[in-house]
């Protein structure tokens, strides 16, 4: 199953501290989020400050007086587990110490310090980006392997040199493209919109581009080795209520690691309990590990865009994703029997869970989904 948890870098970028990292770790319990599988709490860029005369990493004094092991012991105390982020190259991307040729001392590093998770960027120096991304990133998996401390690998790698090809063999899980930012539809300049293609760490990629990006990548997604759509923007008040509940559902039906990243001491409560939907995350921790697919025969490019994929916990046996792609409202309707892969999941007459409206009804034959809102996807679970 994939990672459920928070990561500090879209609600506070460089500027975390140990104040921000410890009341988080108080708000995911007291939130509810631990409760509903948000057990990864994740340091990114802004905790190191430079290596000593041995060349160990060493965190901001100022920023963190306790240290890592302040943080991680804290966060163990609370059954949480901890992330913390590094590059392989010789520069972070905020320009600390990167871990290009101290692989071996950091990994140790990390694993002393009690960390369960590592981040790892793909920005650095030149020297390091001239060898391939490949050997850069396999060197720190071999050395985290040799800690002998189980810590969840995930390669930051912004979907360069196509790591759904090679990054299930020594990862956990790797990013499919290069930053997401807090928008919806809007790309930053640049943006390539299709999986083969590299953007740059800070694209700024929009969820939808995301979400297209998938179309080529879905059937990669298996247990092991998962692709990162990159972390959540929900709460971070760029979207409608019906785009972050979109964002949310693609994420989870397409086994992204879910990954909020707000600021949970001031969440607003649409955003919060949407986060705290068990129906959405239990799609995404779905024993089997089997990512939704895009049905084109079913689409209409700018319109209507259906996903499906089958489901194996529970009474549940498929789900279905309905997305209205377009600016006003809409009803969609499919042929169940042109759905791929529906009739093995049991087919015929099939009770109908929709998720987001709370409802559950019966059909045979057509689905008809009557006003779909403005860039609302309807999640339909069926058992």
């Amino acid at each position: 199953m994939s990672v459920v948890g928070w990561n500090s870098w879209n609600a506070f970028k460089n500027n975390i501290n140990e104040t921000i990292i410890k009341a988080t770790a108080d708000a995911l319990i007291d939130h509810g989020l631990v409760t509903a599988g948000y057990n990864y709490l994740l340091l990114d860029d802004g905790w190191a400050a430079y290596r000593d005369e041995n060349g160990l990493q060493q965190a901001n004094s100022t920023r963190f007086p306790s240290g890592i092991v302040g943080i991680t012991d804290y966060a163990h105390e609370r059954a949480l587990k901890v992330g913390i982020y590094s590059d392989a190259g010789i520069l972070t991307c905020s320009f600390k110490p990167g871990s290009y040729g101290y692989e071996e001392l950091d990994a140790a590093t990390f694993a002393g310090w009690g960390i369960d998770y590592l981040k790892y960027d793909n920005c650095g120096g030149f020297q390091a980006n001239t060898l391939a991304p490949q050997e850069r990133f396999w060197r720190m998996a071999h050395a985290l392997k040799d800690t002998g401390r189980e810590i969840f690998y995930s390669l930051c790698q912004w979907g360069n040199q196509f790591p759904w090809l090679w990054a299930d063999q020594f990862s956990d899980s790797y990013r499919i493209a290069g930053d997401i930012h807090a928008s919806f539809a809007s790309d930053s300049s640049g943006v390539c919109t299709t999986a083969y293609c590299l953007n740059t760490g800070y694209a700024g990629t929009s969820v939808l581009t995301t979400i297209r990006k998938m179309r080529e990548l879905s059937y990669f997604q298996k247990p092991g080795s998962w692709g990162d759509m990159d972390a959540l923007e929900i709460g971070n008040n760029a979207m409608t209520v019906l785009e972050e509940q979109t964002h949310f559902s693609f994420w989870a039906a397409l086994k992204s690691p879910l990954i909020a990243s707000t600021n949970l001491l001031s969440i607003n409560q649409s955003s919060l309990d949407m986060l705290l939907n068990q129906e959405i995350i239990a799609i995404n921790q779905d024993d089997a590990g089997l990512a939704v697919s895009y049905v084109p025969d079913l689409s209409s490019e700018g319109s209507v865009q259906i996903w499906a994929g089958p489901l194996t916990s529970g009474d549940s046996k498929f789900v279905i994703l309905a997305f209205n792609e377009k600016n006003n409202t809409q009803d969609i309707s499919f042929d169940l029997g042109n759905v791929p892969q529906f009739a093995n999941s049991g087919g015929g007459s099939s009770r109908i869970r929709d998720v987001w409206g709370q409802k559950t009804f019966a059909v045979n034959g057509t689905v008809l989904l009557s006003q779909v809102g403005v860039h609302e996807t309807k999640v339909l679970v069926f058992s």
